[in-house]
């Protein structure tokens, strides 16, 4: 199934989180092999919409807070290099929205690439 293009991706998701370096459980190095930075955050929530959300999403797992969705492709950044990703996605249960969660290596098809 195809989720909603009306798909929220909060800026804060990618600005304040993923493209920030962290101690533990940093992202922001891995998405920077592919060229995406702060400055360039824009253009990763783009190609999160083009590249990614475009793909099926798979139903993983209904939660006292919604329905949670995973998304797993290849995502091809700036400067041409292609990252394995697995997306998380909620459409909310008090709300009807779908949101974007948050995105990882995906180690099972890195390999693969």
């Amino acid at each position: 199934m195809k989720l909603p293009e009306s798909t929220l991706i909060a800026a804060e998701k990618l600005t304040q989180y993923l493209l920030v370096l962290r101690k533990r459980n940093d992202k922001s190095r891995w998405l920077a092999q592919a060229g995406y930075t702060l400055e360039n955050w824009q253009l990763l929530e783009k190609d999160l919409r083009t590249q990614i959300l475009s793909l099926d999403a798979i139903s993983i797992e209904n939660t006292k807070y919604g329905q949670m969705y995973e998304i797993r492709g290849r995502l091809t950044g700036p400067n041409g290099r292609i990252l394995a990703v697995c997306t998380m996605w909620m459409t909310e249960t008090a709300t009807g929205d779908t949101k974007f969660i948050t995105m990882y290596p995906d180690k099972e098809s890195e390999n693969g690439l």
